[in-house]
């Protein structure tokens, strides 16, 4: 008696590429989180936008990191990627300092949240035009400030309005106006800073990291606000460090025959 074929086979992936799903699930809930910053401005609860700012940040660092980690990377990811960085960091900080303190200043507080959103538009087309380029010592470096620090950047104000810092006075309408225009020229500068992309650290040194990152998450749980205020003015310290680093390591390696002048031309439109 003849046996009945079986006709149902069993496709298997080798590559696996449904694992490229979880990078861009990281990715949407993201975007899903900075949006909800937007619907906390809305209702009053600047305290809840700036930390779902913070959390979209954090997402912002992992996907990409999980994605190379394991071999799930993809021109979809990056694509989205950058219009994540968008909402997030561009459309909803603008809107977030908008209801909180921009909107008193009538039309030039708007003019103010347009230019920033237009800083990071432009920002994020320079990057991904030059994302793909041969590995060299500039991976080490932003050109400008990145999309997740200029948007903690300009909710500065907001954060030390929020932060027990009542020992000083501070006037809002001006100093918010300055981190705007700051971080809205740092963004489409040519200001070198760190990527903290490639960072090496020593076997011995790593319980000393781990404890340091235990110890900062810690602080952040108890005073948040504080934490974040602290960070932002650290990082802003650091810039000046950066920009005399990049100028040491480029006088190190102009025997690799760099050219500056192609860096230059760029199609930003």
């Amino acid at each position: 008696m003849e046996q009945p074929k079986n006709n149902i086979k069993i496709v298997t992936d080798k590559k696996n590429k449904a694992r490229v799903i979880l990078p861009n699930m990281l990715t949407l809930i993201g975007v899903c989180i900075g949006l909800t910053s937007i619907r906390f401005a809305l209702d009053g609860r600047f305290e809840f936008a700036v930390i779902a700012i913070i959390l979209a940040a954090l997402i912002d660092g992992l996907d990409g990191r999980i994605a190379r980690l394991i071999n799930a990377t993809s021109k979809v990811g990056k694509e989205l990627d950058s219009l994540t960085d968008m909402i997030s960091f561009g459309v909803a900080p603008a809107f977030i300092m908008y209801f909180w303190k921009l909107n008193t200043l009538g039309r030039f507080g708007w003019l103010l949240c347009l230019i920033y959103v237009i800083c990071v538009a432009l920002r994020l087309a320079r990057f991904n035009v030059n994302t793909g380029q041969a590995p060299s010592w500039r991976d080490n470096f932003f050109e400008g400030v990145p999309s997740p620090a200029g948007g903690i950047l300009v909710l500065t104000p907001l954060i030390l309005s929020l932060a027990s810092f009542d020992f000083f006075q501070i006037n809002y309408d001006v100093l918010v106006p300055i981190f705007f225009v700051t971080t809205s020229l740092l963004l489409i500068s040519k200001f070198p800073s760190y990527s903290f992309k490639k960072i090496v650290i020593q076997r011995k040194a790593t319980i000393f990291l781990l404890f340091g990152i235990v110890l900062f998450f810690g602080l952040l749980l108890i005073y948040p606000f504080n934490v974040i205020f602290i960070s932002a003015i650290i990082y802003l310290s650091m810039l000046p460090i950066s920009f005399f680093h990049y100028q040491k390591l480029k006088k190190q390696n102009e025997d690799q025959n760099y050219n500056d002048d192609e860096d230059d031309l760029e199609d930003v439109l």
